[in-house]
C-alpha cells in the first residue's frame, strides 16, 4: 500500500511539474516577439538602412545622443538592489487611485491622461494617441515585471477614431506590443516613430503604409497635424541591443495650436533650441517621474521637467510619467508634490488630472493635490 501511495505521490508530482512547465512555456511564448525586430541597427536593411546611414545621430551601428548620457555604474548595483528591497510601501499608494471616465468632443485643445504616459490630445479637432501602454505590465513577460497601480481609465476597444498614433521610443513602459497589435485591428490611425521603430511594429503585424518613421528635424503631415520629431537625450533598447533604434521627443502642431511632448528623457540644453524653433506651446507633456541619481542623465527630475516646460515656452504644463508602474526608488507620489511646488517658485501654470481626467487647456482644473490623500 505505501509503495501505491508513493507511486501516486510521484506521478502527481510530474504532473504537477508538466503542468508548471506548460504554464511557464505558455507565459513566455510572446518573449522573443516582445522583443521587436533584429533588423535594427547595422542589421537593417533597404531604405531604413539607408537612412539609417544618413542619419546624423547615427555612428559606428548606434544612435548617439547630442551630449553624452552617463549609464549606470556597475558598481552602483548593489547599493541600488539593497534600495529596491527596502522601504517598498512608500512606492505604493496605500488607497486605490482614483480614475475617472474620459470624455471627448469638441474643437478646442484637450488632453486626457490615461496613466503613466499614454495620452489623448485632442487639437483643433484631431485626435493623437501618444504612447499607448494597456498591458497590465511593462514588460515583455506576462508574469514578471512592474504592474500597475490603477486600471486603464477607458478600455482600448472605446478609444475615439483617432488621427495619429505617435511613440516616443522604444522601451517597453512606451512601446507595448499587445496594445499596438490591437490598435491596428480597432483603428485606421498611422503610426508616427522615430527611425527604427517601424521594422517592430512590422514584425508586430503593422502595414508598412500605416507607418511613417521620422528622424530628429524631420516633419510630416497627418489629418492636418504636422508632426516634428525632435531631439530628447535618453536611450532605446528592448532586449541586448541598445541604442540600435532612435529617441525621441515631438511637436504636434495644428493651424493654431501646438503641444510639445517631451517623451523620456534627462535634461540638456536642445529644449531651449525646440523653444526657439517650435514655440511657444500651448501646452507640454513633461516626463517628471522614474528619475534617480543613479541615471540622472536619461531621466528627468520634476525640476528639470518645469525648467523643460519653461524651456521650450510652454503654456500649461501637464506632468506624465509618474503614478502608474513604479519603475525608481522614490515615494510613488514624489513626482507630483515637486512639480507642484517648482511650478509654484517659478510661476508655471499648471494641471495634474486623475488618470482619465479631460484637461481643456484654456480652463484647465485647479491643482488640488489629489494624490496627498493616497
Amino acid at each position: 500500500m505505501a509503495k501505491q501511495a508513493d507511486g501516486r505521490r510521484g506521478r502527481k508530482g510530474v504532473w504537477i511539474s508538466l503542468a508548471l512547465g506548460a504554464a511557464a512555456v505558455w507565459a513566455a511564448r510572446d518573449i522573443p516577439l516582445q522583443m521587436g525586430s533584429r533588423r535594427i541597427g547595422d542589421r537593417a536593411a533597404g531604405e531604413r538602412a539607408e537612412r539609417y546611414r544618413r542619419s546624423p545621430q547615427f555612428a559606428e551601428g548606434k544612435f548617439r545622443n547630442t551630449i553624452p548620457a552617463s549609464e549606470v555604474a556597475i558598481a552602483s548595483m548593489p547599493r541600488l538592489l539593497a534600495a529596491a528591497l527596502t522601504d517598498r510601501e512608500r512606492r505604493y499608494p496605500t488607497r486605490p487611485i482614483p480614475v475617472l471616465t474620459p470624455e471627448t468632443g469638441g474643437d478646442g485643445l484637450y488632453v486626457t491622461w490615461y496613466g503613466h504616459s499614454s495620452a489623448l490630445i485632442e487639437i483643433e479637432g484631431r485626435r493623437v494617441l501618444i504612447d499607448p501602454l494597456w498591458s497590465d505590465r511593462c514588460s515583455p513577460s506576462r508574469l514578471q515585471g512592474p504592474k500597475r497601480l490603477h486600471e486603464p481609465p477607458v478600455p482600448l476597444r472605446e478609444l475615439p477614431p483617432l488621427d495619429a498614433v505617435l511613440i516616443s521610443h522604444d522601451h517597453y513602459d512606451h512601446l507595448d506590443m499587445e496594445t499596438i497589435r490591437n490598435l491596428v485591428d480597432l483603428q485606421a490611425a498611422p503610426f508616427l516613430v522615430p527611425l527604427g521603430i517601424g521594422a517592430h511594429l512590422e514584425r508586430w503585424g503593422v502595414p508598412a503604409t500605416r507607418i511613417v518613421e521620422l528622424d530628429w528635424d524631420e516633419r510630416a503631415s497627418v489629418a492636418g497635424v504636422e508632426f516634428v520629431a525632435t531631439p530628447a537625450r535618453h536611450f532605446s533598447g528592448r532586449g541586448f541591443s541598445r541604442d540600435e533604434t532612435l529617441w525621441a521627443s515631438w511637436v504636434i502642431a495644428g493651424p493654431n495650436r501646438k503641444v510639445f511632448y517631451s517623451g523620456d528623457t534627462g535634461y540638456f540644453p536642445g529644449f531651449a533650441r525646440i523653444g526657439e524653433e517650435h514655440g511657444p506651446f500651448d501646452a507640454t507633456l513633461v516626463q517628471i517621474g522614474a528619475y534617480g541619481d543613479a541615471w540622472p542623465d536619461i531621466h528627468m527630475t520634476p525640476e528639470d521637467g518645469v525648467a523643460t516646460h519653461v524651456d521650450v515656452r510652454g503654456g500649461l504644463m501637464i506632468p506624465v510619467h509618474w503614478a502608474t508602474f513604479n519603475l525608481a526608488l522614490h515615494d510613488w507620489a514624489e513626482p507630483a508634490d515637486r512639480a507642484w511646488r517648482e511650478a509654484k517658485a517659478r510661476d508655471v501654470r499648471l494641471a495634474v488630472p486623475r488618470p482619465g481626467e479631460r484637461v481643456d487647456v484654456d480652463n484647465p482644473p485647479s491643482v488640488d493635490g489629489w494624490w496627498q490623500q493616497l
